[in-house]
C-alpha cells in the first residue's frame, strides 16, 4: 500500500496547487522526473528539500533519486536566491588574478557570505567552476553576463548596482 503524501507547512504556502499542476501536467512524459523539478525551479525559483519530498511522494519514487538530481545538477537550488545572481570564478587564472580578494570585498560591502542571499533577497553570491574566459581574468557573472577584467572600484560600483531596488 502505497504512503500518503503529506503537504507540509512550506508546501501549503501556494505551493501545493502549483506543484500539483506542474506534476500532471508532465508526470506521464519520458524523464518526467527531470521535466518537473526543472518546471519547478523556473516557476517557483527553487526546490526545495520538503518540495523534493512532495514531488517523490508522487512520483512514487524514493526521496534520495529526487535529492539526487537536485544536487548534482548545478542550476537546481535548494533555497530562494536573490533577484540578482554575482558567481564568483573560481578557474586557475580567475584564482591567480584575483577572485579572493573581489569574494571578500563582497562579503564585506554585502555582510553576506558567499553561497548566501543578501537578507533583502537582492542578491545571491556563489563560486562556479572556470567559466571560460580566461583572457579575461578575474572574471564575475552576473545573472549569467560575464564581467571580466574586473578591478576593485570597478567592481565596488557593480555590487552597488546590483544592491538598488
Amino acid at each position: 500500500m502505497a504512503e500518503a503524501v503529506v503537504a507540509t507547512p512550506e508546501i501549503y504556502e501556494n505551493k501545493q496547487v502549483l506543484l500539483d499542476e506542474i506534476i500532471a501536467t508532465h508526470r506521464s512524459r519520458p524523464g518526467a522526473m527531470m521535466v518537473i523539478l526543472n518546471e519547478i525551479q523556473k516557476r517557483v525559483g527553487y526546490v526545495s528539500e520538503p518540495m523534493q519530498r512532495y514531488v517523490a511522494g508522487k512520483l512514487r519514487v524514493p526521496v534520495s533519486a529526487v535529492h539526487g538530481v537536485v544536487t548534482f545538477y548545478s542550476f537546481f537550488t535548494t533555497q530562494p536566491r536573490g533577484k540578482h545572481t554575482l558567481k564568483f570564478c573560481m578557474g586557475t587564472a580567475c584564482y591567480v588574478g584575483g577572485v579572493p580578494q573581489l569574494m571578500e570585498k563582497a562579503k564585506q560591502l554585502t555582510g553576506t557570505d558567499i553561497g548566501r542571499t543578501t537578507p533583502d533577497g537582492q542578491l545571491t553570491m556563489e563560486v562556479c567552476r572556470c567559466v571560460g574566459a580566461c583572457s579575461q581574468a578575474p572574471v564575475v557573472t552576473v545573472d549569467e553576463e560575464v564581467v571580466g577584467k574586473i578591478k576593485p572600484n570597478k567592481f565596488q560600483q557593480l555590487i552597488k548596482k546590483l544592491l538598488e531596488k
